[in-house]
């Protein structure tokens, strides 16, 4: 069987752009066809979360509590915000191992488009997704007694840095989805997920923790993204003497930035590699 071989990129910068452009939104919009064929999925998708604040809030929130006072649910819902785009990193990769399986990548491969536009028409439908996420749970949370104390802008602001996060993450995803070869492996992933998640500022203070736990907990990146939008939103539990705590808003860019510089030229490697 002769190698695939992957089409040239017009020599033209714009012309170049223009293509990678246009095939990114024809992916973008086949992503969101399979949403409107398997409703299903989706649904159960957004059922998790919802799920996840009922049981530590409605169960385990009683007997919480928060670190300089506070509502214990209020102090929740930020770090549940960040575990959902955390998960998001399962999903993606569970998406693009599908697609390698179903032999949909090779046949992306043969065709005249860019490798970039693959990966990115596989980012504009998960930053999709992961937004109606966040607005399902902050309604879920409102219901269940969080709401956001310093006015809308703060908010917004808040709601962009989860979103930055998730928009990072997903390039892990999708690296780890085009390395990973079979539908079944990714369950592994959602078993790293959990303590990447909870050795973290997201259900409890690090002050609660033992010392070397709350450093690791600290300079988790999600405690990070968690302190901040806790900040931006008014709610409790924001505090710490620490160099990361104190500089939590800051990193809560930086971090992001991070993960995207080293996973989004891995994920195209590893695409454009699949060729050879």
């Amino acid at each position: 069987m002769s190698a695939i071989v992957m089409p040239e990129l017009p020599g033209n910068p714009l012309a170049k752009l223009g293509w990678v452009l246009a095939d990114s939104w024809t992916l973008t919009l086949r992503g969101l066809a399979h949403w409107a064929r398997n409703p299903t999925q989706i649904l159960a998708g957004l059922a998790f979360p919802i799920l996840m604040v009922l049981l530590f809030g409605g169960i385990f929130g009683s007997g919480m509590q928060v670190e300089g006072g506070g509502n214990y649910m209020e102090f929740l819902m930020p770090g549940m915000f960040v575990m959902a785009m955390a998960f998001g990193i399962g999903e993606t990769m569970a998406g693009v191992t599908a697609d390698a399986s179903k032999g949909v990548t090779d046949r992306f491969r043969s065709m005249p488009m860019s490798a970039a536009s693959v990966v990115i028409g596989q980012s504009i439908v998960n930053m999709l997704y992961s937004t109606v996420v966040l607005l399902v749970l902050m309604g879920c949370g409102t219901i269940a007694g969080w709401g956001w104390n310093d006015g809308f802008g703060p908010a917004l602001a808040a709601f962009g840095l989860l979103l930055l996060l998730r928009f990072a993450l997903l390039w892990v995803g999708i690296y780890l989805g085009l390395i990973i070869s079979t539908p079944e492996a990714t369950s592994a992933v959602y078993t790293l997920l959990f303590p990447l998640g909870i050795v973290a500022n997201t259900f409890v203070s690090p002050e609660m923790m033992p010392g070397w736990l709350a450093t690791i907990a600290e300079w988790n990146p999600l405690s990070s993204t968690a302190h901040a939008t806790r900040e931006l939103f008014g709610n409790p539990g924001v505090g710490g003497t620490s160099w990361i705590a104190e500089h939590a808003m800051l990193m809560a860019f930086v971090w992001p930035l991070v993960i995207f510089l080293m996973f989004f030229p891995l994920a195209v490697r590893r695409y454009r590699a699949l060729s050879r």
